[in-house]
């Protein structure tokens, strides 16, 4: 999972502009789901949660949940690449700063060792 804010310039409304060229298809590579909470792209695996705070935009990509034998797992990095790249060539004025957490993987459980009878 990684977690994002994208801080918007004063009086930029970045959030209701992304949204506006989502549904216009202006973006055209990205789609909203669930009333516009959740993004998605076209051909990347991921989906992104965000929220809007007065002056920030808190996100965060998931590995999608794919039907099948197969899932996504560790792929999220194709649509956050996708959207900062967007967002620096469409909306430079916008944007002010871009933060980015990463989640460390959970690590492997440690092996049991065995004991030996006496």
């Amino acid at each position: 999972m990684i977690r994002m804010q994208i801080v918007e310039r004063p009086g930029a409304d970045l959030f209701k502009a992304l949204k506006r060229a989502i549904r216009s298809k202006d973006l055209r590579t990205f789609a909203l789901e669930k009333h516009g909470t959740r993004v998605v792209h076209v051909r990347s695996p991921g989906v992104m949660n965000w929220v809007s705070a007065p002056g920030v935009i808190a996100c965060e990509i998931r590995p999608a949940a794919r039907r099948g034998p197969k899932t996504e797992e560790g792929k999220e990095w194709q649509f956050l690449s996708n959207l900062v790249g967007r967002l620096a060539d469409r909306y430079p004025g916008l944007v002010e700063s871009i933060n980015i957490q990463l989640e460390a993987p959970a690590p492997p459980p440690a092996a049991r060792k065995k004991r030996r009878r006496k």
